[in-house]
């Protein structure tokens, strides 16, 4: 990599590690959901935390022990959190609320347990139990509390009696409608869940998922189809997935890594066909992923009438579209397929997009929609944690494979891997124990 990109990413790391720094809250570790004053916390974004410190620690942006001890308030935390039925609990059967409050860590906004949400925490907390190895007091006590709060985390109650995960709980109302199927970030739940030592899930239960997969061929590329890019990007911040196949890759002769770079390319060609005319897409200008909008609303523009989302799940080539483009998104394809990626990440940090955000990308911008700004167009006013948290590993993975390898190494992760039929690559042939 030329010297002119390292310096490039180190710089955008860098800004945008600066949400982490300013979002959390240090005395218990929980992360903001975003920087609006009124989020939040998310679990999800306090478990890419622990991840984003070690990269923050390996460049120099934070110290060892300040990163040991923001990691251990938040371990603490979520361990000694009341777990239980009642509906202002932190948690219940090893499952976290989606969102908390920011000073005394209770359920907020009456949101449900989530499968999705708390899988992200745990794989943040098995990252930062991998890095923090040695052998003092605090480094062990953190791994220790790790390894219970992953244990108590019940996957079969999760699945209300079916082999597939539920996204979630509602106290007093019960399981979600909505499963885990069909291709996406749930990948990630399946592995963790076929891992468990305490409660695991069945290899049916993984076979049940892919076969809810649908593979299509757009723009000359076969792959495994899901519209929004953060889906094929999410599971690769935490793992290696080039060279290991599981059956359903393995029928087709690719793997998850592949089938990411060729949805990575699916965009960009999308963008430049641009088949709905949209101002700022071009081969140069892409990203379309769940991420805030200038909506809802619909408005008259150009002689036509565009109906723009608020926060939502965009996707190709099938949309939803209206025109709202996230860099942060395209650049966290990165390791997939830097050729078109490097080029992208420059071209957004010489506009507006790149200039003025102090988290390195705005989160996400619309020229279509006219706003009273100086940049004269619209730009969400807020950043998201999930966002930042997903470029900071992606571009960790692409620079060193920091994370990469550290799971490598994580037998949760390996376990998980292994029952659900991978195989190829670093992943050892037998299975081993926690």
């Amino acid at each position: 990599m030329a010297q002119s990109h390292d310096k490039m990413l180190h710089r955008l790391q860098k800004e945008s590690f600066g949400y982490f720094a300013r979002e959390c809250n240090p005395s218990n570790g929980l992360v903001r959901d975003n920087t609006s004053r009124l989020a939040p916390s998310s679990i999800a974004v306090t478990g890419f935390s622990f991840a984003v410190y070690v990269v923050a620690v390996e460049r120099g942006f934070m110290s060892r022990g300040e990163a040991l001890k923001r990691s251990l308030n938040a371990v603490r935390f979520f361990a000694s959190s009341p777990q239980g039925a009642q509906p202002d609990a932190t948690g219940h059967r090893g499952f976290y609320y989606h969102f908390l409050d920011m000073e005394k860590g209770a359920r907020a906004a009456g949101c449900e347990l989530s499968t999705m949400d708390t899988g992200l925490l745990i794989l943040g907390m098995l990252v930062a139990r991998e890095y923090f190895s040695g052998d003092g007091a605090r480094e062990r006590e953190l791994r220790e509390r790790i390894g219970k709060i992953w244990r108590r985390v019940d996957w079969q109650w999760a699945c209300n009696r079916a082999l597939s995960l539920s996204h979630g709980h509602v106290p007093g109302k019960g399981f979600l409608k909505n499963r885990w199927r069909g291709y996406s970030e749930g990948l990630l739940l399946y592995v963790l869940a076929l891992g468990s030592p305490t409660h695991p899930l069945s290899r049916e239960s993984y076979r049940a998922w892919t076969q809810t997969y649908q593979w299509k061929r757009v723009y000359g590329y076969d792959y495994l189809y899901a519209g929004p890019l953060f889906i094929h990007q999410f599971m690769h911040a935490w793992v290696d997935f080039r060279g290991l196949q599981d059956e359903f890759m393995r029928e087709r002769s690719a793997d998850y890594f592949e089938n990411s770079r060729r949805a990575t390319y699916v965009q960009r060609e999308y963008c430049r066909r641009n088949p709905l005319g949209f101002q700022c897409h071009s081969k140069l200008s892409w990203g379309i992923t769940a991420c805030d909008g200038p909506g809802p609303c619909v408005r008259r523009v150009g002689g036509r009438t565009v109906r723009f989302l608020g926060y939502h799940a965009r996707g190709v080539p099938f949309g939803p579209d209206d025109g709202t483009i996230s860099a942060g998104a395209a650049a966290a394809s990165l390791p997939f397929a830097p050729e078109i990626v490097l080029p992208t990440i420059g071209y957004f940090l010489k506009t507006e997009v790149g200039k003025r955000d102090p988290c390195g990308f705005a989160a996400s911008f619309n020229p279509m929609f006219s706003s009273p700004t100086p940049q004269k167009f619209w730009q969400s006013k807020y950043n998201f944690g999930l966002n930042t948290g997903l470029l900071i590993l992606m571009m960790e993975n692409f620079r060193s494979g920091l994370i990469w390898g550290l799971m490598r190494d994580c037998r949760p992760i390996v376990r998980g891997l292994q029952c659900a039929g991978f195989s190829g690559a670093w992943l050892p042939s037998p299975k081993i124990s926690d």
